[in-house]
């Protein structure tokens, strides 16, 4: 069955006034829910990079025991050329095995110096990690009073916000997707989330400028849709009760002419 305009009119308000009752319990909350989501972020990168930091020390610590395993077989070829020296049988064995005996001596050498960089590094590390895990802890103790503060806020609101979301679906049921897409494009984009006003003391809600007489009565009517020529905004009815301040109403600047007058001379009698 096809729904009158006035019935689409209605179910909008209806959608509306449910939406603008959970803005203002989430305007109560304020920012903390942002807030509470920015510090479990945070969190959440603190602790990969404290993550990575031990398993650089892990990295760190297994290229060590590598350099001492490589010294440990330097040290027994070592061992083993010098035995040979003292049974060698010409120069030319002597002077092979000696080249041999450096080699393995400058592989220690290098063994050495990485194990002593990779320990230096170690130590770089763990000040990182030390940092980083006071990090968490500032950041956990920030999380832990927000959430506290979120959840009084919350469960002083959280009936009231089950029961509007329950009937905020029930009311999106009753509107067709195209208009229902509409309405949320103009709630993102306007500032108070007013997408379905009625007309109080001849201004339109939200923006409160004049709207000409000829379309008051349109709107009085409900035959179709209007919008707002200025915000978009879906001009449900006429709310005949005054409720606005008529210096809080806009008006259309008017251009306004300068009469000249003219100045009337009088002769004299003689």
């Amino acid at each position: 069955m096809e729904r009158t305009v006035a019935q689409k009119l209605d179910a909008l308000i209806k959608l509306q006034t449910i939406d603008s009752e959970l803005d203002e319990i989430k305007k109560i909350r304020g920012a903390l829910p942002e807030e509470v989501g920015d510090l479990e972020d945070d969190l959440e990168g603190l602790k990969t990079r404290k993550s990575k930091q031990e398993a650089k020390i892990e990295e760190l610590e297994a290229e060590i025991n590598k350099r001492k395993s490589g010294i440990k077989e330097s040290e027994a070829l070592i061992t083993k050329y010098k035995d040979q020296q003292n049974n060698v049988r010409n120069n030319r064995e002597y002077d092979a095995i000696t080249k041999e005996l450096e080699l393995q001596e400058l592989e220690i050498q290098v063994h050495e110096k990485k194990i002593k960089e990779a320990s230096n590094k170690i130590e770089q590390v763990k000040s990182e990690i030390e940092n980083t895990t006071a990090l968490i802890e500032d950041k956990e103790a920030d999380l832990q009073e927000k959430k506290k503060e979120l959840e009084a806020l919350t469960s002083e609101s959280e009936e009231d916000e089950k029961k509007l979301l329950k009937d905020r679906e029930k009311a999106v049921k009753d509107i067709e997707d195209n208009l229902y897409r509409y309405y949320e494009r103009l709630r993102k984009h306007l500032t108070n989330g007013l997408a379905v006003v009625t007309v109080k003391n001849g201004a339109a809600q939200g923006c409160n400028i004049v709207i000409p007489p000829q379309k008051i009565a349109e709107i009085r009517e409900r035959k179709r849709l209007i919008i707002d020529e200025h915000s978009g905004r879906i001009l449900a009815g006429v709310d005949d009760d005054p409720e606005f301040q008529s210096d809080t109403i806009k008006k259309p600047k008017r251009r306004t002419t300068k009469r000249k007058t003219k100045t009337k001379t009088t002769k004299k009698k003689s």
